[in-house]
């Protein structure tokens, strides 16, 4: 799997296609998703990419294959896994299975799924298979891509190469911790900096109160 640093130094000719290859792994293809939207926030950071559209891209990239991916899945996937042949009962056993699985934790099941690698490629075919409510699937899987792609973004925005480093470390624990570091940071800069601009406004007007002057 190419890593951020071998991303970056080829995306030159990418562009805006860098967040798009998240929906080429979440259709099923084996592809850097994860570490693509990571290389496209830090080419942002470096002025080269508009890290709004780079979320907005990644957002709709991940949605957008899951759910032909689910779709996929849901309309071709269980007439194969049933076809006669080698490892027939194993295969009919393991869409029984999968039904039950997806009746009781199915909305756990999407959400989650967008934030493992080794998984996320798969569940959404895996919920079409097994015939999940697609009402029910849009919107867990909607909510799990938006919230991934924000917190990837804005992790790789504001960690750079360090955002990387974290990501090959730690995975998707160290992202989520990241991430929610440099968003609560941003909160409490804008809390500070609203606070320092009412107190420079309240000053002023004592200032030019004129019982203040007189």
């Amino acid at each position: 799997m190419l890593g951020v640093a071998a991303i970056i130094a080829i995306s030159n000719s990418l562009g805006y296609l860098l967040p798009a290859i998240i929906g080429l792994e979440s259709m099923g293809v084996p592809s850097p998703g994860e570490t693509a939207l990571v290389a496209a926030a830090i080419l942002a950071s470096q002025g080269k990419l508009q890290i709004w559209l780079v979320i907005l891209i990644g957002i709709a990239s991940a949605i957008a294959g899951d759910n032909l991916g689910y779709w996929l899945g849901r309309e071709l996937g269980r007439e194969v896994l049933e076809r006669p042949g080698p490892f027939h009962r194993r295969r009919v056993a393991a869409i029984e299975g999968g039904d039950a699985f997806f009746r009781k934790h199915g909305p756990k099941a999407v959400f989650f799924a967008r934030w493992i690698a080794l998984v996320r490629f798969a569940a959404a075919w895996l919920a079409g298979i097994n015939k999940m409510r697609f009402k029910e699937f849009f919107f867990w899987n909607a909510l799990g891509g938006i919230t991934w792609g924000i917190t990837y973004g804005l992790v790789g925005y504001f960690g750079g190469q360090a955002a990387a480093h974290v990501l090959e470390r730690a995975g998707v624990v160290g992202a989520i911790v990241l991430g929610v570091l440099v968003v609560g940071g941003l909160v409490f800069w804008k809390i500070r900096e609203r606070r320092s601009a009412n107190r420079a406004e309240s000053s002023s007007r004592r200032d030019r109160d004129p019982a203040n002057t007189s």
